[in-house]
């Protein structure tokens, strides 16, 4: 699994991207367009799961899905 996730908002609409991911050092970043970071950050306040689709805009078949997914808290892990 990955350390941390940057999710940035830099990425342009006439790029011809949807979305892009990268491995960084031992994380993972995510160039999304900033109409995508603005659901984004209302899915995060709402606490909704959110799928990005990364990929060029004209592909036949998505490259990649990055899901952020909500799950129950489990106290216990990493405990101790």
């Amino acid at each position: 699994g990955a350390s941390f996730f940057v999710f940035s908002g830099a990425l342009k609409s006439s790029s011809g991207y949807l979305a892009k991911s990268s491995i960084v050092e031992d994380g993972v970043m995510v160039q999304i367009t900033a109409e995508n970071m603005d659901s984004l950050r209302q899915a995060l306040r709402e606490m909704k799961d959110f799928t990005i689709t990364c990929g060029k805009v004209d592909a036949e078949d998505p490259q990649e899905h990055v899901h952020i997914q909500w799950v129950e808290d489990d106290k216990n892990f990493n405990k101790g």
